[in-house]
């Protein structure tokens, strides 16, 4: 047997580490070459590295959740030499104990559970058997509340309180129904979850982002909408998304400075012709933005069509790098939990994040007279240090306007 080191490749063009996210082989596992090893996170897309050897996991370095540096020591494996003979051969040999290698201080090595209690004997800390002692408790006798089972100060007061009410204590800890309103679980938060984390807090702490909420009359929008719909059932299904992606195409022309990346170490703005529009999409895993690239090309029919098949690709976990970066303005909708308004957050580098809400029907004035229309809100947000506060009232409006005359989204360019 021979000694083969894996080291954490480079998964992606400038990254320096990534993220352990899920480890499908652990130590003492036999594992083929190309058999999946570990998924691994960079920026918001995952990884799946496999094996690039056949043998044995002697060491595994990094638990999930960790952060590894491209080029560290990942796996240590034990690999069959020329010549030798099968792992299934091998095994039938007595067995022979491996040479002593040394282990880098990087390597995890596991370490051995706490021993089990004895049989009959609780778990307490050496104040609380004194004072249960000193009381005439009998221990083995006490529903214990803490961690495995342990008994507590505070199970001690229960039971003297119970007594002096006249109730009988539970006859041992492992009949004691459990306190439901004192359950914890403990989530470790890693992978994207993190990832998002991170995210969020960079966006809030160094972005002073200025909302802006403006609403629309939607009526004529969505009596269009439902018409084609009907008419043209074999193109892509519409709903409202596309529209508001076609507006907000329309409208960047004449407010270019919100179609932008600002490069804050750097000092700079980049402004991009080139509409690429982040989709934000739940998950089972968290929030992925989706980017439909050149989206100033696009009908509101390509749009709808890219919509839903980023929105699958991500919620399936079948989006590649390229399907998840290079946005340059953001649009988030909750869908009917949308709610009358909200502030949603700057995806960075953007400088500008739209937000749908919920549609509804009012009672509007129309040439004095009260009318029921069909409203909707924009939510949006913007960075005050690029965007400012007029610019981006004028594009909210803009895209207002096509929005509420919704017949110039469906011509040509």
């Amino acid at each position: 047997m021979s000694r083969f080191v894996f080291k954490l490749p480079d998964v992606g063009e400038g990254t320096a580490e990534a993220e352990i996210v899920k480890w499908h082989a652990k130590v003492g596992d036999h594992v083929g070459e190309e058999q999946p090893l570990v998924d691994v996170m960079t920026d918001k897309a995952t990884v799946e590295i496999a094996s690039p050897v056949s043998g044995r996991i002697v060491l595994r370095n990094g638990e999930e959740g960790s952060k590894a540096a491209v080029g560290s020591e990942l796996v240590v494996f034990d690999v069959m030499a020329e010549g030798e003979p099968a792992m299934g051969e091998a095994q039938k040999a007595p067995p022979v104990a491996a040479p002593a290698v040394p282990v880098s201080p990087a390597v995890t090595v596991a370490q051995s559970k706490p021993a089990a209690p004895t049989a009959g004997k609780s778990l307490a800390s050496p104040a609380v058997r004194a004072r249960a002692t000193a009381l005439g408790l009998d221990m083995s006798a006490i529903a214990g509340s803490g961690p495995q089972g342990g008994v507590t100060h505070q199970d001690l007061d229960t039971l003297l309180t119970s007594r002096q009410a006249g109730i009988s204590a539970p006859a041992s800890a492992s009949h004691a129904a459990p306190r439901r309103q004192e359950e914890v679980e403990d989530i470790k938060v890693f992978g994207l979850r993190r990832r998002i984390a991170e995210r969020m807090l960079e966006s809030k702490r160094t972005i002073p982002h200025f909302a802006f909420v403006e609403e629309v009359d939607v009526t004529e929008l969505e009596s269009l909408r439902r018409e084609l719909n009907t008419s043209l059932e074999s193109r892509h299904h519409l709903t409202l998304l596309p529209f508001l992606i076609r507006a907000l195409t329309k409208s960047i022309g004449d407010h270019p400075g919100v179609n932008a990346h600002y490069d804050d170490e750097q000092g700079v703005i980049r402004r991009f012709k080139a509409v690429h529009a982040g989709i934000a999409t739940q998950t089972s895993r968290g929030l992925l933005v989706p980017v439909i690239r050149h989206a100033e090309e696009k009908d509101v029919w390509q749009l709808a069509a890219e919509v839903a098949r980023l929105s699958e690709a991500a919620r399936s976990g079948k989006a590649n790098r390229e399907e998840l970066s290079g946005s340059t303005i953001t649009v988030t909708s909750l869908g009917a939990l949308g709610g009358i308004a909200a502030t949603p957050i700057i995806n960075p580098p953007e400088v500008g994040i739209i937000g749908v809400n919920r549609m509804a029907e009012r009672p509007m004035v129309r040439n004095g007279a009260i009318v029921i229309r069909k409203m909707m809100n924009l939510s949006s947000s913007f960075d005050h240090r690029i965007v400012d506060g007029y610019e981006a009232a004028a594009f909210i409006k803009s895209i207002k306007n096509c929005l509420e005359a919704p017949a110039i989204l469906i011509v040509a360019q």
